[in-house]
Order: structure tokens, then sequence, then C-alpha cells
């Protein structure tokens, strides 16, 4: 049998990784700002490759975000049926909650595994520009 004390638990967990979800939005936003200002000789190839890549991510973490919020709603309605002694429809929340968090989780290291993708874009095209320029000139010589 749950006591009041086991969703609770969940609570400090989930609204700090709503607080990540958050700042990995504010990340992304930022990263979008920058990629509009940026210079207009960078290869229209990797702009059009990292905004694919913003993208994806913004939709991944649209979806954290709506499994984490989903996750302490039910964690919330399971503490208020243990609440009115609803033992068995609370434990049945409180799984659901369990369920989205994790699922909230996976969608998270997807979008992780994809930011690393858009940092080995990056790489690729800086060690192209550098590949491709000239070296350059002692000033001795």
């Amino acid at each position: 049998m749950m006591n009041l004390t086991t969703p609770a638990l969940l609570f400090p967990a989930t609204s700090l990784l709503l607080l990540a979800y958050t700042n990995r939005f504010l990340v992304l936003a930022q990263l979008i700002r920058n990629l509009q200002t940026q210079d207009k000789d960078d290869g229209r190839d990797l702009v059009i490759r990292q905004i694919l890549n913003l993208r994806k991510r913004i939709v991944l973490t649209r979806y954290m975000q709506a499994l984490g919020v989903s996750s302490f709603i039910m964690c919330a309605v399971s503490m208020f049926l243990i609440f009115v002694e609803r033992d068995h429809l609370a434990e049945l929340f409180f799984g659901l909650s369990l369920f989205l968090l994790v699922l909230s989780l996976l969608v998270s290291l997807w979008e992780i595994m994809i930011s690393t993708r858009a940092i080995e874009i990056t790489l690729e095209d800086m060690a192209q520009k550098l590949s491709t320029a000239k070296p350059l000139r002692r000033p001795s010589e």
C-alpha cells in the first residue's frame, strides 16, 4: 500500500527535470537567433543542415516538456487520490506518472543524441574550412 510520501518524492525530481527542459529550450532559441545572424559567407548547406537539426530538437523538446508536465499532473492526482483514500486509483495514476516520466527521459536522450550531431556538423564545417584555407606565412619569411 502506498502512502502520501511515495508520490511526493517524485515532485522535486520532476520540478528539476522541467527546469532542465526549459533551459534546453532557451539554449535552442539562442542557437536559432545566432544562426540567423551568422555571416552570409557560411556555407548554405551548413545552415540548412543546422536548421533541420534545430527543428527536430524543438519538436522533441516540446514532447519532453509535455510528457514531464503530464507526469507531474498524474503524480499530483495520485497524491489527491491517496488523500481521499482511493488507493487503487492512486497507484494506477502513480504508475502512469512514472511511465510518462520515463518516456520524457527517453525523448530527452533522443534530443541529446541529435544535439551531439549538431556539434559534429559544426566540427565538419570547421575542419573543411581549415583544410581549404591558405596556410599562414610567418613574419620572418
